[in-house]
């Protein structure tokens, strides 16, 4: 499916967005987990998210859907049973990544693929530390899904990460659950940390000390030898929030209120990019909900500067790259991101994605292996252009955001992959430009 991005004059109303899609992951495998049934509500509905449903489903939960709430019934840390089918973690390496930290401690096989994209991303990150508890884990090329997973009795460790990823860390947590002892993770750089949140909710005893976090095993005799289903409300996604962000702040006119953001922290450095930039943003009616910080989000039109993106920064602002990139030739400045050579094993090589289709658009780019640099508005207006997102949801919603201020129409290719988190992406989009 194609989609048409027609100019635009500004951006206007307000907005609900889907349920976050790390929280959700995240609530649905510990719901799984736990005794009881759980009911998570405001649940996300991208492709994603529901990857993990299936494959808990696959492992013997119980599982119902229904408008915006899922209800899981847990089997228990050590009732899940072996899949009779290969677990199909489709475009999502969060599935992927914690599942097989949550199946390494348990006594049956399993098996773990997905897409010819997800086949690509690197997998060795999270294999090494799960061996080092341990489990008997192989993927191909050791690497690369699909990965075969033979269930084993782990033991704890004091896991030092070479570097900044919440879903390793989630991996090596999920695993120490099961293992003997408490099981550490030392981040060189603080990543999202819902799976902390999470664990806590249902019950696990969770340990923080700077940049440690420390699990104990539900089996290690300290009163809590097991997760309890919850009832939980899963906050709206900064992720999917910042298209409409970048987009608003395209247009001197546009007046946004999105509300019911999830506003973690640990995720709104993102936030500080765009005030950086001269954008004017800001948070509203700020409250906590089991762990979450929530809030909403009034944004109106301004003029971006542009600058450097780089360092410490790039990882808690990885997934939002891809539009800060698209926006550079908007900005006075332009925009340069170093340090992200994370960006080529994503869902595409999404450096060379941006680069690609950028230039389709007239912008003067240069290209690096860990970033870009992105000539701002002196160089010119965009065009409208054909979009190829590479199978990218997040190559295909920066594009459709950067079309909005082009001259002409912009068209995007395969736009349907965009339902990976954001289903309704182009339907709120259109809702909101005014033309």
């Amino acid at each position: 499916m194609n989609e048409i991005i027609q100019p635009a004059k500004s951006l206007t109303g307000a907005l609900e967005l889907p349920g976050d899609k790390s929280i959700s992951h995240r609530y649905a495998m510990l719901a799984a987990l736990a005794e009881g049934t759980s009911e998570l509500r405001h649940f996300s509905d991208a492709a994603d998210c529901h990857s993990t449903l299936n494959c808990i489903r696959a492992l013997g939960a119980d599982v119902k859907t229904g408008k915006g709430t899922v209800r899981i019934t847990g089997r228990g840390a050590r009732g899940l049973q072996s899949s009779w089918r290969a677990l199909d973690a489709g475009n999502s390496g969060t599935t992927m990544r914690l599942l097989a930290g949550m199946l390494a401690g348990q006594d049956f096989s399993s098996k773990l693929t997905g897409d010819d994209s997800l086949q690509k991303r690197p997998m060795k990150r999270v294999i090494a530390p799960l061996r080092e508890m341990g489990a008997d884990i192989r993927g191909r090329e050791d690497n690369f899904a699909p990965l075969e997973i033979r269930g084993a009795k782990l033991h704890a460790i004091d896991y030092k990460m070479p570097m900044a990823s919440a879903q390793v860390k989630s991996a090596v947590l999920l695993a120490g659950l099961f293992a003997e002892g408490a099981t550490s993770v030392t981040e060189p750089a603080r990543t999202r940390d819902h799976t902390e949140i999470a664990l806590e909710e249902f019950g696990a005893s969770i340990e923080r000390d700077g940049q440690t976090i420390r699990v104990h095993g539900l089996g290690n005799g300290n009163g809590r030898g097991k997760l309890v289903a919850k009832s939980l409300d899963v906050p709206g996604d900064l992720s999917s929030a910042v298209f409409f962000l970048a987009a608003a702040s395209l247009f001197p006119d546009s007046n946004l209120l999105i509300h019911n953001v999830g506003l973690n922290p640990t995720r709104t450095a993102i936030l500080d990019v765009f005030a950086e930039r001269g954008a004017s943003i800001h948070m509203l009616g700020l409250k906590s909900s089991q762990g979450e910080v929530i809030g909403d989000l009034a944004v109106k039109g301004a003029a971006l500067k542009g600058g450097v993106i780089s360092g410490r920064h790039i990882p808690l602002v990885i997934d939002e790259l891809p539009m800060l990139a698209a926006l550079g030739p908007y900005t006075e400045e332009g925009i340069e991101i170093r340090d992200a050579a994370e960006l080529r094993v994503k869902e595409s090589d999404r450096i060379a994605a941006l680069a690609e289709n950028l230039r389709r658009m007239g912008a003067k780019v240069e290209e690096r292996p860990d970033g870009l640099r992105i000539e701002g508005c002196r160089a010119g207006k965009l065009r409208g252009a054909e979009i190829d997102p590479h199978g990218d949801h997040r190559i295909a919603m920066a594009f459709a955001v950067a079309g909005l201020a082009a001259e002409g129409n912009t068209v995007i290719r395969d736009a349907d992959c965009a339902g990976v988190s954001f289903p309704a992406f182009f339907a709120e989009l259109n809702r909101l430009a005014e033309r």
